[in-house]
């Protein structure tokens, strides 16, 4: 039988992002309704994502060096990405991404688990403790299909 560190093995494409208040109320899509996102994990155990928001803006100048402060808060608002050690749990069917890198600093050295369920074929992998963005309290729910 295939384990859960089995069955992750490669890369997958990203269908959509939602973040779900806890609470009820609306769901909303933090990269827009149509993200662009890769999730990559290798049989040495280390993993890559990167999801974007598909309306970004080109910069001004051809080279990231000389963006304006406006152009980086949009680089930056709008794309998430981390790397590092990942390892599952087969009991509790959890993934732990360690964000050895992240573009978002504070993850960087964190641990953050996700809840696994594979269904018709999806990959679906929620935040295990909910996180406050834009005022509440949300969990992040990602599907995935494999490339």
């Amino acid at each position: 039988m295939e384990t859960l560190f089995e069955k992750l093995l490669g890369t997958w494409t990203l269908v959509e992002l939602i973040e779900v208040p806890v609470n009820g109320g609306e769901i909303t899509h933090p990269m827009g309704d149509n993200p662009k996102g890769l999730i990559i994990y290798n049989p040495d155990g280390y993993m890559s994502a990167q999801i974007m928001d598909t309306h970004r803006e080109n910069f001004h100048q051809e080279h990231w060096t000389n963006a304006t402060p406006e152009e980086y808060t949009q680089e930056g608002s709008t794309y998430l990405a981390y790397s590092g050690p990942f390892k599952t749990d087969e009991e509790k069917q959890l993934v732990s991404h360690t964000m050895y890198i992240s573009l978002f600093p504070n993850w960087t050295g964190q641990m953050q688990n996700r809840i696994v369920i594979f269904k018709d074929g999806f990959l679906h992998l929620e935040s295990e403790k909910p996180f406050t963005s834009n005022s509440q309290l949300v969990t992040h729910k990602l599907t995935w299909k494999r490339v």
